[in-house]
């Protein structure tokens, strides 16, 4: 069914820029590619919604294969992660199919599964990265780079500068921002007033731990990666 799955979701890709993520552009595709509507509907229950979802995925199985194949050692680490988000905005392939997600997920009802998908691109570039974080840090690494990564991709979807170059520099600040946060909550924990004041917010996130083998995790908006099947 994968390969079902995948010629769907390419034929659905010309049609999105005029009918959105939706049941319109599902039924489109499906008619491309000569396949029944019910098969169409089975792997893709919630229409549009599943067929942006799996074009999410498709964007993050890119980024993953980019960040096997190059070696990002030599880069300091704030600039591997400017890479990694990079690479993934660069795998979006269209605005047009973006800026139509962004309309798609900003609906109440999908809202949630919006965040999920950026969770999970956030979550895979951390651990591709090399995190091995355990605690409440891992939680905070990722609900960060969520922040950084969407709005990174909400400035690209305006940008015209030649080669997106405006949106790498807006990528950069946003990283150096976080920098600077983490450096000021550093100083904090070294000044004894500061250890008194962060006390609160590190004893809450030392009782967060990120999912185990298994999949579980008791960190608020962890959700496991959905299966192709």
């Amino acid at each position: 069914m994968t390969d079902t799955r995948d010629a769907i979701l390419e034929a659905a890709l010309i049609h999105v820029p005029f009918d959105g993520w939706s049941d319109e552009a599902l039924r489109a595709a499906a008619l491309d590619v000569d396949i029944d509507i019910a098969t169409a509907r089975a792997l893709f229950p919630r229409g549009g919604v599943d067929l942006a979802l799996a074009f999410h995925r498709r964007g993050d199985a890119a980024l993953a294969a980019r960040l096997a194949a190059d070696d990002l050692s030599h880069l300091r680490f704030r600039d591997r992660i400017a890479t990694a988000v990079r690479y993934r905005i660069e795998a979006a392939e269209d605005r047009e199919l973006v800026r139509r997600g962004t309309t798609l997920f900003a609906l109440p009802p999908h809202t949630a599964d919006g965040a999920r998908a950026i969770w999970g691109t956030s979550d895979l570039i951390w651990t591709a990265l090399g995190d091995t974080s355990t605690d409440g840090n891992w939680y905070t690494k990722r609900a960060t780079l969520s922040g950084v990564y969407s709005a990174t991709v909400l400035f690209w979807l305006g940008d015209d500068s030649p080669d997106a170059i405006a949106t790498w520099a807006f990528l950069d600040r946003r990283i150096d921002d976080v920098m600077q946060v983490e450096r000021v909550k550093g100083a904090l924990r070294k000044n004894p007033l500061g250890r008194v004041l962060m006390a609160g917010p590190d004893a809450l996130l030392s009782c967060l731990r990120a999912p185990g083998p298994g999949g579980q995790a008791d960190l608020p908006g962890y959700a496991p990666p959905a299966r192709e099947g």
